[in-house]
């Protein structure tokens, strides 16, 4: 029997021993879903606290749970029990918009996320942080924080911490003691001032750093203070006061680079040199009106460059960024490079500018790439000129003025003729032939293979698009504008080209003004071409327009009226139709039949009829109805009607209407 009883226990608890874990599981199941507060909502993983006028953390929050929902409640530091610090599944946790004045204590010992934005949090100690071993992200935007209110080494207390927000703070310098181990900081909407070289000591980890919106100013920023972030690679520090780049930028691994809506007016030729991996750079919003040539040559990984709203002077320092832009790959993406000054540049795309129309002041240069060159200042473009190349002369033009050549009105042609020293290589001269002509003329003392014509009227704007260019063989010495402007000043330019319709090395670029003739007029018949006639008349194609304005108003008034007349005619006809409804009251109809209306009222079932009577068939006497026949075709007799007084039948069946009422 003791056997029995002993095999018996053997297998109970064989049985029992599989289903011990299941019960240990149920009953976490069952504690958890039974430890949710009764302010809260609890969810799966999640317990909602939020948006529940709170002045302190509900008690009765178990294990299991990640994520604590308490923000936008009334939470002041008080109101932290010690319970929650031990409850060790919560990982995330949301207190922002709340009543702190202080980093709380208290907080989930295993807290790995904290939003603690927009509250009036003024001071951060040692102690609260070290109570946070496991913290990765701590946010701490729009608070009151202080630079005096923070601990030094408070921040370096949370040794896992790697994202660390202070936007809209207080701070007017970097908090001294961050953890190595930080990757971002933002620093953005402080009063920053001064960055010292320790301020970043150690921090060696950190790949992005804002400091948006500050006070820094070149004096306030140490010369290495961002030499040691060896891994950074964004940096922002744009809406500041620096006029120049900040010197030793780490160069190891950045990639973008903010420096707008600054100060700047001018950036060093090595500041960016060393920077090969960058690949954004922003200098939009600053002061710049010029770039030293090569200030952009160490970027070999540039992809985007945005330098908008600047204030670019268009003369020949923009020249070498004029070619560099046209020299750029399609990988790289440049925006804003557009013209402020001079006036007549302004709003022009600096990439689109013709080089031979860059003022330079003082002695006159062609190309940028060769500041040997020689050209002059020149204003815009007259689109619609038409150029016929000339053949060879059998004598090429010299250096002195030509013989003065007859005009089509009688006049002396006028020339204008670009005198040069003997051993100059290239001489050129411009000849006025009438008021639509002009002929260019040169001389070249080596060999050419083409020449570039440039002409444009003064007065238009300066873009690439209305600049008439001409290249021709390098063969001919001569070539005829024509269909010019009477009494229009023109600058032209000759350029000559190598093989490959680039600026000939070593050559020089030759270019003057003229002004055409004024339009001939015959004095006994007045009579004038219709290109005069057109110009002397600038008005008649407004008088054209105001012609046929009026006439077709004209139209639209007449078709107007007749439509009124015919509605109105319309609207007459259809109301003599309905002259017995229009107007009436309901009583009005109890007098129809009288001597008054000269009618009598008949009611159907459905619809009324008015039937008129001849003025013999009514009697001043007393009258009575005829009878009316009824459904069953029995005849209703007549009834005698009292003297002087009207009566109606009414017919509410379906029998016959035939018969109508008479009076006797």
């Amino acid at each position: 029997m003791e056997l029995q009883v002993r095999g018996w226990n053997k297998d109970v608890a064989a049985f029992i021993r599989p289903w011990i874990p299941i019960m240990l599981g149920l009953h976490l199941q069952f504690s958890r879903t039974t430890s949710c507060p009764e302010e809260c909502r609890c969810d799966k993983a999640f317990v909602y606290c939020n948006e529940r006028s709170l002045t302190s953390v509900p008690l009765g929050i178990g294990e299991g749970y990640k994520i604590l929902y308490l923000h936008n409640n009334q939470i002041n530091n008080a109101g932290f029990p010690l319970e929650l610090h031990h409850v060790t599944s919560v990982e995330t946790v949301y207190l922002y918009g709340n009543q702190l004045d202080e980093f709380p204590f208290n907080l989930p010992k295993n807290m790995r996320v904290l939003h603690l934005q927009e509250n009036n949090i003024q001071t951060i100690s040692r102690a609260a942080l070290a109570q946070l071993l496991w913290l990765e992200e701590l946010y701490l935007d729009d608070n009151s924080i202080s630079t005096v209110g923070v601990e030094e080494g408070a921040f370096r207390e949370a040794v896992s911490l790697r994202y660390l927000f202070l936007t809209k703070n207080h701070l007017s310098s970097v908090p001294i003691g961050l953890p190595g181990d930080l990757k971002e900081l933002r620093l953005d909407e402080n009063r920053i001032a001064v960055i010292a070289e320790e301020a970043f000591e150690n921090v060696t980890a950190l790949e992005s750093l804002l400091l948006d919106g500050n006070l820094l100013t070149d004096e306030g920023i140490a010369p290495r203070a961002f030499q040691g972030l060896v891994n950074l690679r964004t940096l922002s520090i744009a809406r500041n006061s620096l006029t120049v780049p900040p010197s030793y930028l780490p160069a190891d691994f950045l990639e973008k680079l903010s420096l707008q809506d600054n100060q700047m007016n001018e950036i060093p030729v090595g500041a960016l040199s060393r920077l090969h991996r960058l690949e954004k750079l922003d200098i939009s919003y600053n002061q710049l009106q010029a770039l030293t040539q090569g200030v952009f040559d160490g970027l070999l990984s540039l992809r985007q460059l945005t330098v908008r709203n600047n204030l670019w002077h268009c003369d020949c320092g923009i020249k070498w960024v004029v070619l560099w832009l046209k020299s750029l790959p399609e990988t790289l993406n440049v925006r804003g490079f557009m013209c402020q000054t001079p006036e007549g540049f302004r709003g022009m795309a600096i990439r689109e500018l013709n080089l031979d129309l860059i003022q330079c002041p003082g002695s006159t240069v062609g190309e940028p790439t060769y500041p040997h060159l020689q050209t002059h200042p020149l204003p815009t473009t007259y689109a619609s000129e038409a150029q016929t190349p000339l053949s060879s002369p059998q004598s090429p033009p010299q250096a002195s003025l030509p013989p003065s050549l007859k005009g089509e009105a009688g006049r002396e042609n006028t020339t204008n003729v670009l005198e040069y020293p003997q051993q100059e290589p290239l001489q050129a001269s411009l000849t006025v032939v009438n008021d639509s002509c002009i002929q260019v003329s040169w001389l070249a003392m080596f060999p050419v293979t083409a020449y570039k014509i440039t002409s444009i009227k003064m007065g238009e704007r300066l873009v690439s698009e209305r600049t008439h260019e001409t290249v021709i063989a390098g063969e001919l010495n001569g070539i005829l504008l024509a269909n010019l402007e009477p009494e229009s000043t023109y600058h032209i330019c000759v350029a000559p080209l190598d093989a490959s319709n680039n600026h000939y090395p070593g050559s020089y670029t030759v270019c003057s003004e003229v002004t055409t003739l004024t339009v001939p007029v015959d004095t006994e018949n007045n009579a004038v071409g219709p290109e005069q006639a057109t110009q002397q008349d600038p008005s008649s194609p407004f008088l054209l327009a105001g012609l046929i304005g009026g006439g077709v108003i004209v139209v639209l008034v007449m078709l107007l009226s007749l439509f009124c007349w015919y509605m109105h005619r319309k609207g007459s006809l259809s109301s003599s139709k309905w002259k017995y409804s229009r107007g009436r009251r309901k009583d009005d109809y109890s007098e129809a039949g009288t001597k008054k209306d000269n009618s009598i009222l008949e009611m159907t079932e459905t619809s009324f009829q008015i039937v008129s009577l001849n003025n013999e068939q009514l009697l001043k006497g007393a009258f009575h109805i005829q009878p009316i026949y009824t459904t069953n075709g029995s005849v209703a007799g007549p009834r005698q009607s009292d003297s002087g007084k009207t009566s109606t039948a009414y017919n509410k069946t379906n029998g016959p209407h035939s018969n109508v009422c008479h009076t006797k």
